[in-house]
């Protein structure tokens, strides 16, 4: 995590947080040392993202300002355009995948796995007039179940993201992690750092 998403991250627990948050519980929360945790809330301080209020002696209340609130909505809209984009790539390069199996005749695709893509396969699936099933893993010997003996229309296999791909991938099977590191560049604005 970077400073700036360390930042960020920092505000949005303090504003998220029910009751009053002292340092040494931030610094639990978000995995860093007191010491840098200070460091980040003198640095939130100075850019006028954060208030500090001093209760007592040995009591101080963080309050994130209006311009922190607006810097919180200002990077998760520009996240959510991250991902949605994202979405629009992993659609695609499914899409183009999904097109090449069914021109090659597969009629049937297994997505093995979970995967958080899985109604962008379905979807796709149907689109092309493939049958779409789940299966949490292969078995051993590589079956499908329902998988004709030669010569029949055959299932092509499709690895989710969230599996380690097969180091051997066979003429029916692909894999999506494989999919989106070798086919979707990963792109940001200018001036907008790639978090």
């Amino acid at each position: 995590m970077n400073s700036s998403d360390r930042d960020l991250y920092t505000l949005e627990r303090i504003h998220l947080s029910q009751q009053p948050v002292h340092q040494r519980d931030l610094a639990r929360i978000i995995g860093l040392s007191l010491g840098m945790t200070n460091a980040i809330l003198k640095r939130l301080a100075q850019k006028g993202l954060l208030q500090v209020k001093k209760i007592n002696n040995r009591n101080i209340q963080y309050v994130v300002s209006s311009k922190g609130l607006e810097e919180i909505a200002r990077r998760s809209y520009r996240y959510l355009k991250r991902t949605i984009k994202n979405v629009v790539d992993y659609q695609q390069a499914i899409d183009r995948l999904i097109q090449e199996v069914s021109a090659r005749g597969f009629r049937r695709l297994v997505l093995v796995g979970n995967s958080d893509l899985d109604f962008i396969v379905e979807h796709l699936c149907g689109k092309h007039h493939l049958a779409f099933e789940r299966t949490p893993a292969l078995p051993a010997n590589g079956a499908l179940e329902g998988e004709p003996a030669a010569g029949g229309p055959r299932a092509f296999v499709l690895h989710s993201e969230n599996m380690q791909p097969p180091e051997k991938t066979a003429m029916r099977s692909a894999s999506l992690r494989s999919l989106f590191s070798a086919g979707i560049p990963v792109r940001s604005r200018e001036g907008e750092p790639e978090e």
